[in-house]
């Protein structure tokens, strides 16, 4: 597709971009990001009505997936879901403006604002120089109007704070820490918002259509030399599946006299094998579908029966291994390891039923989109759960009920356990919320636009019932209620 010049809407609202990055995105992530999103996704929305785009359902739907996802820091505090959804809302909104529906097209569009980055910056500073008068005049015009603004709000900012102190109280609220420590990070969040506007406003203005990048197929191999290895590995996934038929209809006797195992602890064992053996199989079936003999019809049906009966194995093999997980947690607890291969367990299993659909329909067009809708999906559903909180929900009941907590599994959580955590009683409550409260204290409070409600919520919690103020003081409530100290790596 044919670029679309910048236009001098599109540069002043990648400025104000960068602007407000500097501006709200030092202290921490909250609304701040969904705030710097909105006025990204104006920027880019005006770059493509200028290039006479329009948007399509699929467009709506990832744009609006993204947006979900940003809002996972503004409502909690842990980190590694956080990241995970920017990171695919970033994706997600890159995949918005380029489109595509085949597997080339989506995959490398996922990814595609990181080459355009410093092409967006070109294409805008371009565009600029090749105006005369009024574009260029317009751009100039408003940022001396935004200068000569940030100095008068600033001057009677000022004033009006030293003459009352509720006004202080409001206007300290909404402006940013002065600190000169601080320039050098504002400074490449300014670049880093400039750039992020004008990247994903070069894209709306002409995408490259990665669906026409031309994927060689692989060399169909001969009937005997490819159905043989997947025959016999559909025996052994077969195997498996009967064994535990006989073991959950109770005739597993005679399998648990040989193993030495309780049937509690021969149901925990073994789930990272069977994850490691359901993201294999999704390799195997990948590769076998690229090499699969494909000249008659006889070919054809023969690589559906066999890949879709690995599959329909396969999610025997993924409810086995949900089902040891379920053993596993129900013994020793959740923790927030466990709870993530456990989302990422399920989604495999998703994964699977869209490939034996897709191998029951005459076209799977659909496939490649579904799958990467699906991945989106359970990112947002994983951060929009709130991990920490969860496992912090079950720690605390399974000790409300058994009288049984393993407190390394919470004690490291974010603010998000507070209040699950909160309900511990003395000196367990203390070991748990001594590390999040000292955190909280030593980061102060933080501008309402860079809190998480979460933290918030953390806060006032803690606020109203405090823990003691040194780290000394949890560990020493830990060795009261006997928390083990080897901290080995446990799943």
């Amino acid at each position: 597709m044919r670029k679309a010049p910048a236009t001098g809407r599109t540069v002043l609202v990648a400025l104000l971009a960068g602007l407000l990055s500097s501006w709200l995105l030092v202290g921490g992530l909250g609304v701040n990001l969904l705030l710097c999103a909105a006025v990204v996704t104006t920027g880019a929305g005006i770059a493509a009505r200028a290039a006479g785009r329009r948007p399509r359902v699929w467009t709506v739907l990832w744009s609006a997936l993204a947006l979900a996802l940003l809002a996972v820091p503004a409502l909690y505090e842990a980190g590694w879901p956080g990241l995970l959804s920017i990171v695919w809302a970033v994706g997600l909104a890159s995949l918005a403006l380029h489109g595509g529906r085949r597997w080339s097209g989506v995959l490398l569009a996922l990814p595609g604002l990181l080459w355009q980055l410093v092409p967006g910056l070109v294409w805008a500073g371009g565009s600029l120089r090749g105006r005369r008068g009024v574009g260029r005049g317009r751009v100039v015009a408003v940022l001396k109007g935004i200068a000569v603004a940030a100095v008068l709000l600033t001057v009677f900012g000022a004033l009006f704070a030293s003459a009352d102190a509720a006004m202080a109280d409001v206007l300290g609220s909404l402006a940013p820490s002065l600190d000169l420590g601080e320039i050098p990070a504002r400074a490449a969040l300014f670049v880093l918002g400039l750039a992020t506007a004008l990247g994903f406003a070069h894209i709306a203005a002409g995408p490259r259509r990665w669906d026409r990048t031309p994927v060689r197929p692989g060399r169909a191999r001969g009937r005997l030399e490819w159905a043989l290895p997947l025959a016999a590995l559909n025996l052994m996934f077969g195997a498996f599946v009967v064994i535990q038929a006989v073991v959950v209809l109770g005739g597993a006797e005679a399998i648990l006299e040989r193993t030495g195992m309780s049937r509690s602890e021969y149901a925990r064992q073994g789930f990272w094998q069977l994850l490691v053996v359901t993201v294999l199989t999704l390799v195997v079936v990948a590769v076998a579908k690229r090499w699969a003999p494909r000249g008659t019809e006889a070919d054809r049906r023969l690589a559906r029966l066999l890949l879709g009966a690995l599959c329909l194995l396969t999610l025997v093999v993924v409810a086995a291994a949900l089902g040891r997980m379920w053993f596993y947690v129900d013994a020793s607890g959740l923790t927030t390891l466990r709870l993530w291969v456990l989302a990422v367990e399920i989604w495999l299993g998703v994964v699977f039923v869209l490939l034996i659909v897709a191998g029951l329909t005459p076209s799977a067009g659909w496939l490649p989109r579904a799958a990467v809708l699906s991945a989106a999906a359970a990112a947002a559903v994983y951060g929009l759960m709130g991990p920490d909180a969860m496992v912090a929900e079950q720690n605390v009941a399974r000790f409300e009920r058994t009288g049984q907590i393993d407190l390394r599994n919470v004690r490291g959580l974010s603010a998000d356990a507070v209040p699950a955590l909160d309900r511990l009683p003395g000196d367990y409550r203390t070991c748990a919320l001594s590390v999040v409260a000292y955190g909280l204290r030593a980061d102060g409070p933080l501008p309402w636009y860079a809190t998480s409600l979460s933290e918030s919520r953390a806060r006032a919690i803690l606020a109203e019932r405090p823990v003691p103020g040194h780290l000394s003081d949890g560990e020493k409530a830990c060795d009261r209620v006997g928390m083990r100290r080897d901290y080995a790596f446990e799943g």
